[in-house]
């Protein structure tokens, strides 16, 4: 990760030499799930801390990290998924501006974000999204398909629309994504292929180990994707 980050060594803006603190103040933060004013002293002023993720937010500092890790995928196959995560009430005081989306809905469990993953056959994260929680998953599906070129494609009955299935074929990617009841002529999928629909569900379990994915704090849907980005990384890395 070094390499890619601002005011690295040799960078013509000097040396950060806290930029290991940085990652490790932002991972804590979203760990515990604590308010920012909570972070220990030995961070640093949270103020400058948030700031300086907010600076890298905007100029993609953390994607293209995430990127960079997540491109050495598996094509074997992937999957997708989505769970919901609960909208903390601070998150929802954004001043609402014309065209912003800041991927917060009311559902059921009142406020929610529905995060959107593929991963690939190694159980790395290989894209992430943001929608409402209200949002259907299959919205997201079509979109992700776009970014990866998988062999085989693993879904839940949630995403069975014929579009999709449609789109699937025509790209030769073998569809594992059983048929909702109501499909007069169900499809036939390979059990021993979907069994590893599992792997997703281990990362879904693993991000919402961290308090401030599983519950999200943060107003802007900028910093909380970036936060996911960071903690799947790290979590790819291991």
């Amino acid at each position: 990760m070094k390499d890619l980050l601002p005011v690295r060594e040799g960078h013509v803006c000097g040396t950060a030499a806290d930029n290991h603190l940085f990652v490790e103040a932002v991972l804590y933060r979203y760990r515990a799930g604590i308010p920012w004013r909570d972070l220990p002293a030995r961070f640093g002023d949270w103020k400058n801390v948030h700031r300086r993720l907010r600076r890298w937010c905007e100029s993609g500092v953390i994607e293209r990290i995430f990127r960079h890790l997540a491109s050495d995928h598996d094509n074997e196959y992937m999957m997708i998924n989505s769970t919901i995560g609960r909208a903390h009430q601070h998150s929802a005081g954004t001043r609402k501006k014309r065209g912003t989306d800041q991927a917060i809905g009311r559902s059921r469990r009142g406020l929610t974000t529905k995060i959107h993953a593929v991963v690939d056959a190694s159980g790395k994260a290989a894209i992430l999204s943001l929608t409402p929680g209200q949002r259907a998953d299959i919205t997201e599906a079509e979109p992700l398909l776009d970014e990866v070129e998988p062999k085989a494609f693993i879904a839940d009955k949630a995403d069975d629309a014929d579009p999709f299935i449609k789109k699937l074929k025509e790209r030769q990617i073998t569809v594992a994504i059983p048929s909702r009841r109501s499909r007069r002529n169900p499809r036939k999928i390979s059990s021993q292929l979907y069994k590893n629909r599992n792997i997703i569900e281990r990362l879904s379990v693993r991000l919402k180990q961290f308090g401030g994915v599983a519950t999200r704090y943060d107003k802007l849907k900028s910093t909380f994707i970036a936060a996911m980005q960071l903690v799947s990384a790290i979590i790819g890395l291991n």
